[in-house]
This record gives structure tokens, C-alpha cells and sequence, in this order.
């Protein structure tokens, strides 16, 4: 993409844009370009729709991961090439809304416990015990940890935010021994190769191993440890506002979906089978 590409970088800069997004941006706009061999300047509507056909047909691609491309190539024509026209009007696919599914508490505690690596083990706790997204946990510095206020500061977040969440009694028992044994050089909490902050695939490979020394059923992802400390907080009684904060969320609806998993609701509900009358013994089912 050359040139172009550097003024897609530099317009996702002066947006503040997260590098991840960045880094997912220009993947998806180099595919592009690489699936017609010709500048993105040559290429109109048409052109997109059959790229869009083209990842759902050849490369079987989910509706998530068309919806990452087609956010790509909008930034694309809209702030980059100042073609607007081109991507106004593309088809965007249906989403299937899926419940994820939820670690209960001793599930989280027996998957902790599995994972061998104090200091991996401490990532997931704080994951856990402060509802932070995993990058948010790998980004952590040793400043950010408040124990006078009992809080821990956020920084850069989703779009840019600074927050402060809950720092637990136990959490911070946690990370003191964590700080005790292993000693973190630098300014990362949890420094990996080179001081910088350990990469996400290591954490991911302790959990899948974890995982599976546990053998659990359920689908687990490094997300499910914030999904778990959201609905855990739902299910015992916090405001779905104090939720919201902890979490960092900008729409209400967006911590409301975690009242679609909890169970809290429904627990003293009784359904209008039990009020029926207990039926008749068959002697046939003797």
C-alpha cells in the first residue's frame, strides 16, 4: 500500500486510535489490496462486495470477523482516500447474539489454582478480582497500584479512558506476595521479555493448558474471567451502575447484557409447573 498506507497510520494516530486496532486495521486493508493487486484508489463498490463474498465463500469467514473488515475499509475510503461513496452502502452481516459461557466461582478458583506460573497466575486473579479486560491487566505499572485508596488506576483504556477500579483486600494480598517472590524490574507489574509487559499468547497458552488439566467443558477465554466478575457481582446484589463504573462501560446496555447470564432474577421465581397439582401415580410407572 505504501504511501497510502502511511497516511492510514498517521490518520489512526491523530485519532488515538488502540494499537491493536491499528495493527488489525492495516491487516485487513493489506488482504485487500493483495486479493485485487491493484491500488484501493482503482477499486469501488463493487469491488468491496466481492472481496466481503469473497471472505464469506472462500475463506469461511464468521460474521465478526467481516464486520473487523468492513470497519477497516471504511476508515479506509472514508478517512483516508476521501472516497466515501465507495463503502456508504455495503451489506453488513447479522451477528448471532450468544450467551457466553459463565465460569462459576469454583470453576475460576479451581482454574487459578491450575495455572503453574505465580506470576501468570497473579495476571488472571487481577483479571478476575478487579474485572479488568486481560490487556488492561498486562499493561498494569507498579504506580498504577494504590493500596492507601484500595483502588487501581487504569490507564489508556478502551478508547482512550483512564479509570479506577476496586482493589480487593485479597487481590492485594495477592499481588504483595506476587511483588514478595518475583520482584518485577522496571516499570510493568508484570514484565516479560525485554521489560516489557508479557505478551498476551503466553497467557492465553497457561489458560488453554489450564484449562484442560481442570477439564472443563465450558468454553473459556481470557475474557471469561471479566465476564465472571461482572455476573458474580450481579448475582450478589451490586447496582448494575456500580457494575458499569468498575467495568468502564460508556452504555448502560452494554453491562445490562451481563443480566442475560446471571441467574440472580430468576432464582425465587416459581414456575407454573410447580403449582399445578402433583399428578396422579400410574401404577404403569411402578
Amino acid at each position: 500500500m505504501g504511501a497510502i498506507q502511511d497516511r492510514m497510520i498517521g490518520e489512526m494516530e491523530l485519532r488515538g486510535m488502540a494499537s491493536a486496532t491499528k495493527k488489525s486495521y492495516l491487516v485487513c486493508c493489506r488482504v485487500f489490496v493483495a486479493y485485487f493487486m491493484k491500488s484501493p484508489e482503482q477499486l469501488g463498490t463493487e469491488e468491496v462486495k466481492t472481496f466481503l463474498l469473497h471472505l464469506a465463500r472462500e475463506r469461511q469467514a464468521g460474521p465478526s470477523t467481516t464486520h473487523v473488515y468492513i470497519a477497516a475499509l471504511c476508515f479506509l475510503y472514508r478517512h483516508v482516500l476521501a472516497l466515501p461513496d465507495v463503502v456508504d452502502r455495503l451489506p453488513r452481516p447479522r451477528i448471532p447474539k450468544k450467551l457466553p459461557d459463565v465460569l462459576d466461582p469454583e470453576e475460576v478458583q479451581q482454574l487459578l489454582g491450575a495455572v503453574r506460573s505465580m506470576k501468570l497466575r497473579t495476571i488472571l486473579i487481577t483479571a478476575y478480582g478487579a474485572g479488568l479486560r486481560i490487556s488492561e491487566a498486562l499493561r498494569l505499572g507498579v504506580r498504577d497500584i494504590d493500596s492507601k485508596r484500595m483502588v487501581i488506576h487504569i490507564r489508556g483504556a478502551k478508547n482512550g479512558k483512564d479509570r479506577l477500579v476496586l482493589l480487593s483486600p485479597d487481590l492485594l494480598v495477592a499481588l504483595r506476595r506476587y511483588w514478595t517472590q518475583c520482584r518485577p524490574q522496571g516499570p510493568h507489574l508484570f514484565p516479560g521479555r525485554n521489560r516489557r509487559p508479557v505478551h498476551i499468547d503466553v497467557i492465553r497458552r497457561a489458560l488453554w493448558a489450564a484449562v484442560r488439566e481442570v477439564g472443563l467443558k465450558k468454553r473459556v477465554t481470557l475474557h471469561s474471567f471479566r465476564h465472571g466478575f461482572a455476573t458474580h457481582l450481579l448475582e450478589n446484589g451490586t447496582d448494575v451502575r456500580v457494575i458499569q463504573a468498575l467495568l468502564g462501560h460508556s452504555n448502560l446496555e452494554t453491562t445490562a447484557h451481563y443480566t442475560q447470564v446471571s441467574t440472580r432474577s430468576f432464582k425465587n421465581v416459581t414456575s407454573p409447573l410447580d403449582r399445578l397439582a402433583p399428578p396422579k401415580e400410574d401404577p404403569k410407572d411402578r
